[in-house]
């Protein structure tokens, strides 16, 4: 096959690719995620092999890179910012593609209990409602706490936390099978524990909402 057949091939994968992209939710951003990445995949395959396997293979791996990439994560940001506002909650796109929600102690769960605090019900109702309205996206709960007490009592409580977090928005119609849940104890600090401000922040937990092409770590 000539090279210019191998160019057509690229330019119709990419092509193929963003079309694919254009019927999610998320349709414009995805889309060029993965026609760009598509387009460069498909040259670094001929590149490489030299042949249409290569292009093909890099075609198919630079789409699936570029969609994660190019998620439109606008929309959900804007939903939860309503019961976040003030609270501290962050949202911030990472560089994997992911979307992180990370809520702090003041509103998730008193020092050393599981129970969800009722304002934190009200940013858990605003993730389901999200994730229902988006079911290609997966979530992956992760669950902290300061240092105090050590890891035989941070540890499970941790972890129940974390599960309490895919209960309720299990209770708000969120699938078990789109969720995935961890406790890590004290293990991933963002703050010294050597001060109650530094250690209020380290309780938190983190929501990582996935991508429909990203595949979320299982618990």
């Amino acid at each position: 096959m000539n090279k210019n057949t191998l160019r057509v091939s690229a330019l119709v994968l990419a092509t193929a690719a963003m079309l694919a992209g254009c019927e999610t939710p998320q349709g414009t951003n995805t889309a060029v995620g993965t026609g760009v990445g598509a387009a460069v995949g498909a040259g670094l395959g001929n590149l490489i092999g030299g042949n249409t396997t290569g292009t093909l293979i890099g075609a198919a791996v630079g789409a699936a890179a570029g969609g994660a990439t190019g998620y439109n994560w606008g929309a959900i940001k804007n939903k939860l910012g309503g019961h976040t506002a003030g609270t501290g909650t962050t949202i911030s796109e990472q560089p994997d593609g992911t979307l992180k929600v990370a809520v702090p102690s003041d509103v998730t769960f008193d020092t050393g209990r599981a129970d969800i605090k009722p304002n934190f019900r009200a940013v858990l109702d605003d993730v389901a409602a999200s994730l229902n309205q988006n079911p290609g996206i997966t979530a992956n709960i992760v669950g902290h706490t300061d240092s105090t007490g050590g890891d035989r009592i941070n540890v499970p409580l941790s972890q129940n936390r974390a599960a309490n977090v895919i209960q309720y928005l299990n209770s708000r119609g969120v699938a078990m099978n789109r969720m995935s849940g961890t406790g890590v104890a004290s293990s991933q600090p963002v703050a010294s524990d050597a001060t109650p401000e530094g250690r209020a922040q380290n309780r938190r937990v983190e929501i990582l909402l996935h991508a429909p092409n990203q595949q979320a770590p299982r618990g």
